[in-house]
Formats: structure tokens, C-alpha cells, sequence
């Protein structure tokens, strides 16, 4: 009870903090075991990483059960490709697009199709746009990102799809445009110091790139697609809210209760 509880070492060991801690140095030996691959094949995993004290640990899930988990000091490839290699090749990987994720996909699971979780595509849109952006064209991006989150079936899919299509022909031309670098001109801090233009806007064109991307890989509608139980409810997730409001948060809760622990043994707790 006292690594999962919030208890100090002297309440729990009925002594001195001191020979708690040497009572149970021995359970920091242990090495917990990755989960033993059964072969089965899923219908999703959630994949998904998680930082804290200066860590990173990467973690499938199946919607109800950890399959592995992996240590790194950052989403990277090999990171990320050490811990897919552990579990077969879902039908479907729900994922956040995290640094190197995609190259280990590519890789280790390359027939597994893709859905990127919805909140994580809404976060990086507000991060472009604020949640009051004061150009029309940001307004209606931020609105075309809030449809999304609305959508439940594939009607409405195209539905958005066709809006996204008229948003992009729309403000074609102004996204288009150009800066250049002449006496009086700001520089923004993103551009080389030898940049001699540079667009105009370029947080609204990140927008757009992000969605050319996921249009393009097909991982905005994955969830819709034939993946529907008897009952009408998906077989599918579209965000990856399962893993990170149960494994992940427990990790984050059992680390925040426990602030004294080292590294090894933070890593060990897992």
C-alpha cells in the first residue's frame, strides 16, 4: 500500500522513514516484466508516450490491458519501433502523431492502418490559431476543427471533408502570401537571418499542412470505416483518452504522491 498509496514511509512502515526504506530496499531489485505476447491480434492499439522527470515511457494498449511499455529519453524512432516489435500488427493504431511514431509504424507495422486522435489534432490547430484568433481565415479553422470533433458518421465525414476543401480554396491566394526581409520589416524569430521572405502566414499554412497530411493518410476517418458492433458502438477510438486517462494518469498520480524517488526507482514503480 505505500508505493500506490499517498501514506508517508513513516506512516506506513509503523517506525522511522529510515528502516522503512531498508526493509523494502530489496523490492528495488525486482525487474517487473513486459507483458508476454499472447499473438493475438487486436482491432486497435492505443500507442502513446508520456514525460516526466526527465523520462519518457511509450505505451500500447488494447483499450482495457497494457501489452508493453518502453523507457526512452524521447519519442524517437527506435524508441518507438522497440516497443511495436513486441505485439503483432494491429488492424488499427490510434496515436497522436508523436516525434519518430510514424517511421516505426512504417516500419514495424505496415499494414496497420491509422486514426490520429482528435484531441491531439485540435490542440495543434488552437496552437496555430489561439482560441480567439482575430484573422477570418483562423476563425474559420478553429470552427472547421470544433466540426470535427462533431462528426459521428461517415455522411458527416464528407460532409467536413467538402468544407475543408472550400475553406482551402478560398483562402488560397492569402495564404499564399509573402513577406520580405527589407529595412523596418520584422524578422520573425523562425526565419534564417539570410531568409529573404518568408509566408506571410505561416501559422495558418501549418494548419492547412497538418490536414493535407491527414487527408492525405487517410488517419482522419479510420474509426468510421466498417468498424461498428451490433449494438452501433465504434470498435475503434478516435482518441487516445483511454490510455491517457488510465495508465498514464496512474503513473503521473503514483510519481506525484511519491516526489522523493530517484530515477531508478521511478523508472522500477512503473
Amino acid at each position: 500500500m505505500g508505493l500506490l498509496g499517498k501514506d508517508s514511509q513513516k506512516a506506513v512502515g509503523g517506525g522511522t522513514s529510515r528502516s522503512f526504506r531498508s526493509r523494502v530496499a530489496w523490492c528495488w531489485d525486482i525487474e517487473v516484466p513486459q507483458p508476454e505476447s499472447t499473438g493475438e491480434i487486436h482491432r486497435q492499439i492505443i500507442v502513446d508516450g508520456t514525460y516526466f522527470g526527465g523520462w519518457c515511457v511509450l505505451i500500447a494498449f488494447d483499450g482495457e490491458h497494457v501489452l508493453g511499455w518502453q523507457w526512452c529519453d524521447q519519442e524517437k524512432k527506435a524508441a518507438w519501433a522497440a516497443l511495436l516489435e513486441h505485439c503483432p500488427a494491429p488492424d488499427v493504431a490510434v496515436t497522436d502523431g508523436g516525434t519518430g511514431l510514424r517511421a516505426a509504424l512504417d516500419q514495424q507495422w505496415r499494414r496497420t492502418r491509422i486514426q490520429r486522435c482528435y484531441f491531439h489534432v485540435y490542440a495543434a490547430v488552437r496552437r496555430h490559431t489561439t482560441l480567439n484568433p482575430t484573422l477570418e481565415a483562423g476563425k474559420e479553422a478553429l470552427a472547421l476543427t470544433r466540426a470535427l470533433m462533431k462528426v459521428q458518421d461517415l455522411d458527416a465525414a464528407a460532409a467536413w471533408m467538402g468544407s475543408y476543401a472550400s475553406w482551402e480554396a478560398k483562402w488560397s491566394a492569402f495564404l499564399k502570401q509573402r513577406t520580405y526581409a527589407k529595412a523596418g520589416t520584422e524578422r520573425p524569430s523562425w526565419a534564417q537571418p539570410n531568409q529573404q521572405w518568408w509566408y506571410t502566414h505561416i501559422r495558418l499554412r501549418r494548419v492547412q499542412g497538418l490536414y493535407r497530411q491527414l487527408l492525405r493518410d487517410k488517419s482522419l476517418f479510420t474509426w468510421l470505416e466498417d468498424t461498428f458492433q451490433e449494438d452501433g458502438k465504434p470498435t475503434v477510438d478516435r482518441t487516445t483518452s483511454r490510455l491517457e486517462g488510465w495508465p498514464n494518469r496512474a503513473v503521473k498520480d503514483l510519481l506525484r504522491h511519491h516526489k522523493g524517488l530517484n530515477g531508478a526507482h521511478r523508472r522500477a514503480s512503473r
